[in-house]
This record gives C-alpha cells, structure tokens and sequence, in this order.
C-alpha cells in the first residue's frame, strides 16, 4: 500500500478548502483507536471526514457510502475516552479555517467554540499522517497546550517530541531539504526524496525522466488528473504518471477508493487467517482425540479373550482347587493348553467373576468409544467443511455467513438471516448451482432441489454441493457436474477423485445434524482423472 505524502495532503487540503472553511462538526464517532469519524455540515451539506493513523493505512478523506460499508466500521456502543474528549470541546463548534504548514503531512482545523464561561477560545485539532508516527492532537490554540492526544508519546518513544496533555504542542523536526520550486540545476532522480520536499520514495520513483519545469507544475498541482491503477496497487495525482489507470473525478474519490479497498482486503485477509487459525486448531484437536480412541480401542480389540479365560476356569471347577496360583486347562476354542494365573486369595468362581467382568467392562468401553469416535469423526469433517468453505471464501460477508458456525458473531449491523445466493451456472441449457459454504449447501438442498434433480457431491472429502436443475440430463451434463464437484472440493488438485451422485429424492437431513450434512441412497460414483 502506498503511503499518503504531503502533495497528496496538499491536494485534498486545496481541493477540500471550501467545504471545510466555516463548516460546523456535528458529531464525532471513534470506531477504533486508530480511526475517528467526523460528521460535517455545511451549505446544506453533510459529509463524513474519516480519520485513519493506523501506520498501515493512514489517510484523510470524506467517505462515500459504499466505501463505508467496504472498511466496516462498527461503532463501539461506549466510546473511548478520546473521543469523549473530543465531543467535550468541539462537537457542534464551527471550523474557521484549515492549514497544512508548509511541506509537512499535518492539516490543522481552527475552530472556534466556547468555554465553560461562554467565553470564545481557539482550539487547534491537528491530523498528522506520518506513518507509525501518526496522531490526531487537540490543543488550545492561544496557549499552545495539548488538552489530548489519540495516543500518548512518551519520552521512551520519542526523544525529541512527546506529546500528551499539558505539554506544549511543537511540530516534528524539520527534514534538511530544498523547496524545488527555487532550483535550477539537473535534476538526479535517485536522490530526488532526500533532496527535496513534497516527494515521497514512490512519488519519486513516478516523476523518474520528467523535465524539471514538469516536476515544479506538479508541486504547483498544475493538470492535477487523479487516477487508481486497475489493480488498485497504485494512484497518482497526476493521469500521466499512471497511463491506462482508471480515471478519478476528484483527489478525495481516489483516496477514498484506494484505501477503502485495501482496507477492505487487510480487514478480509486478516479475519480469514484468524477464523482458518482456530479451526485447525479445533481440528487438530478433535483428530488427536480420535487416535487417542483408536489406541484406546485397540486395546480392548481382545477383550472376548476374558469370556474365554472364565468360561475354562467355570469348565474345570471339578477337578482343580481353590485358592491356586494358577491353573492348567484346555482351550477348546484354540485346540491346546494354557495356564491361567490366578489370585490365590481368590476361589475358582471368584477369579471366573473376576474375568467376567474384565469382559463386560471392555466390551461397554469399546461400545462406548466407538460411539464417542464416530461422533468425533462426524465432527471431524464438520470443521473439514468449515476450513474448506474458509479458504475459499472471496468476502467478509462470506466470512460472517460462517462465523456462527464457529461459535462466533459477526457484528451486530452486519448479521443477515439470508445467505448469499450461491453460484449459478448453465451447462448445455441446464441451470446449475454450487454451494460456498455450509448455509449456501443447505439453502440448495432445502429450497432449490426438486425430486428428480441431481445431487454431487466429492466422496470423503469437504466440498461443495452441486445441483443439476432438471431430469434425464445427458451423461455429457452428468460428467461436468462431477468436474465441478471435484473443482469446488479440498481435492481439486488431486489426480483421481471419487465423485457420488443421486436424485435428490435420496437425500434427507438429519434432524439436530450440523449445517451442509445429510445423507444419501441409491448414489452412483465416477472417478474424475
């Protein structure tokens, strides 16, 4: 993500100018410790400032409402204590004026409110966007005094500059450079960051074989022409910097989609490495569980050996004492003799009862462990499903449709009781559909499929649901519905999968079952090479 540099800032400063000066903040919102959202009208107009000083994306822009949605914010029901602050000193206190000092990645907003006397004070908000150094400060004006700070910088920090409340407010050092506009010589474009001001590393690496007369019109913003590269990797200011970009129609709409895009994926790549995290971790869980069990159950694989022991030692009763050591007796079963070792505090029956119940107390553990494993392993490839449906979900709508399933909760405005519409397809005129995810394979199963449609689904592997919409299809239709099944499945870079199919007709739901399982009959399988 590229950084936000003080030509951009001075760009949406000019550009912002009018609208801001004499504008009136009408309210104040802190979505986050990094993040403040600024309601401001003016002209009967109403716009959202957002304010972002997260090192990785720190920016200023007034939001658009879809880009709103795209980072989305959720507004914390008790605010922080900044932002109390905040509403304390200027909510509903009207902006006089905006600066940017020169050179700097600071814009100022003057405001004029009142004090607890009614008396008319200045307050100063300065939004530093400085990378890591980034901070959102207010301070009074006539007297230069911070009255609070986004965040605290203490003297361990920061040597030079600490900033919290009661101290006085002072600008970042000064960088030895040179304005470009009063230079006259060549221009070397691999020193052109550290020799002069407004030129960031990328905005350098931009202007690389542009006159020196060029560079000073884009300082002056002359021809500003804002642009996005297709892929959303970069913008520039100026259309020429970036030929085959898509065209903005103002400095704030391409800051606005650039970083609302990238936000948008950061926030996407970080919730779905979290949720893929703690699933395998669930996973792994449930699968040491289930080796634990089989070892377990192993064990106990002889336990019809006990029956035996006491059935022999009840045959020869007759003939033997009680109170032994040990017994010699002839196993039928296995055609030889065997001794029997015996407690010879005991009598006979007693060490008979003893084996009997060593057996009846295998045979309830195994009964009982092949009933815990078969529920794990029903859980097992539950999860399967949940990390597969994870790894190939594309949005945080998609995320938040399976967080319940993780015992987890999307936020409150972002819940939604319908899914999303699953992929839709046509092959040779019939329509087809493929589940993303567990509620989406549900959804295909409960509402779209008729009796004679055709079901698909991968064999022992998580996957998609695949419905063929109609009857009698052709073995030609039949085979891309496998190759799609076999696609949408966490075996699609396998060379031989099995793939079942059956009407739908043949598929019922359990009831209790956990979402995207039900059970089939009278399925046909086909190997996709």
């Amino acid at each position: 993500m590229i950084s936000f540099d003080s030509l951009t800032l001075k760009a949406f400063t000019e550009e912002s100018r009018n609208f801001l000066t004499g504008a009136r903040i009408q309210k104040i919102q802190q979505p986050s410790r990094k993040e403040i959202i600024l309601t401001i009208r003016n002209n009967s107009v109403t716009k959202k400032l957002y304010i972002n000083i997260n090192p990785n994306s720190a920016h200023i822009c007034f939001m658009s409402k879809e880009n709103e949605e795209k980072r989305y914010i959720s507004i914390p029901q008790k605010p922080p204590m900044f932002c109390m602050l905040l509403r304390k000193y200027i909510e509903n206190a009207k902006i006089s004026k905006i600066n940017q000092p020169q050179y700097e990645r600071i814009l100022e907003f003057y405001i004029e409110t009142f004090n607890e006397l009614s008396e008319k004070i200045y307050l100063c908000l300065a939004i530093e966007i400085m990378g890591k150094h980034s901070n959102i400060v207010l301070y009074n004006y006539d007297t230069n005094i911070i009255i609070g700070c986004a965040h605290n910088v203490g003297a361990e920090k920061s040597r030079e500059r600490e900033m919290s409340g009661t101290l006085p407010y002072t600008y970042p050092p000064r960088q030895h450079k040179s304005d470009i506009i009063n230079y006259y010589g060549n221009v070397d474009y691999t020193t052109l960051s550290e020799n002069f001001y407004w030129f960031s590393h990328y905005f350098a690496e931009q202007c690389t074989g542009q006159s020196l007369d060029k560079l000073k019109d884009f300082i002056n913003l002359k021809g500003l022409s804002p642009v996005i590269s297709a892929d959303f990797s970069q913008y520039a200011l100026f259309y020429e910097l970036l030929r085959g970009g898509i065209r903005q129609n103002s400095v704030n709409e391409m800051i606005d989609n650039y970083y609302a895009y990238h936000i948008n994926f950061e926030k996407f790549s970080s919730l779905k490495h979290t949720y893929i995290a703690e699933t395998k971790k669930k996973l792994n869980k449930i699968k040491n569980s289930i080796t634990k069990m089989e070892q377990q159950a192993q064990s106990n694989i002889s336990y019809d050996k006990f029956r035996l022991y006491g059935d022999l030692i009840m045959a020869n009763l007759y003939n033997n004492k009680d109170f032994s050591p040990k017994i010699l007796v002839f196993d039928y079963e296995n055609n030889k003799e065997i001794t029997l070792k015996l407690d010879e505090t005991k009598t006979l029956k007693e060490n008979a009862n003893i084996f009997y119940k060593k057996y009846n107390k295998s045979k309830t553990s195994k009964l009982k462990l092949d009933e815990l494993g078969a529920e794990l392993k029903l859980n097992a490839e539950y999860l399967e499903q949940i990390l597969y449906s994870l790894q190939n979900s594309q949005s945080i709508e998609e995320l938040y449709e399976i967080l319940p399933e993780l015992n987890e909760s999307a936020p409150p405005d972002k819940k939604s009781n319908k899914p999303s519409l699953p992929i839709e397809t046509e092959i040779d005129s019939y329509k087809v559909y493929i589940g993303k995810n567990n509620r989406q394979n549900d959804y295909i199963v409960s509402r779209l499929g008729k009796d004679d449609d055709l079901w698909f689904h991968t064999k022992d592997c998580a996957g998609s649901h695949v419905l063929l919409k109609g009857s009698n299809p052709p073995d030609s239709v039949i085979l891309k519905c496998c190759e799609l099944a076999k696609q949408y499945s966490s075996a699609s870079s396998s060379s031989k999968v099995g793939v079942i199919y059956t009407k739908h007709k043949y598929l019922r739901k359990p009831p209790k079952a956990n979402p995207g399982y039900v059970t089939y009959k009278n399925e046909q399988e086909i190997i996709i090479d």
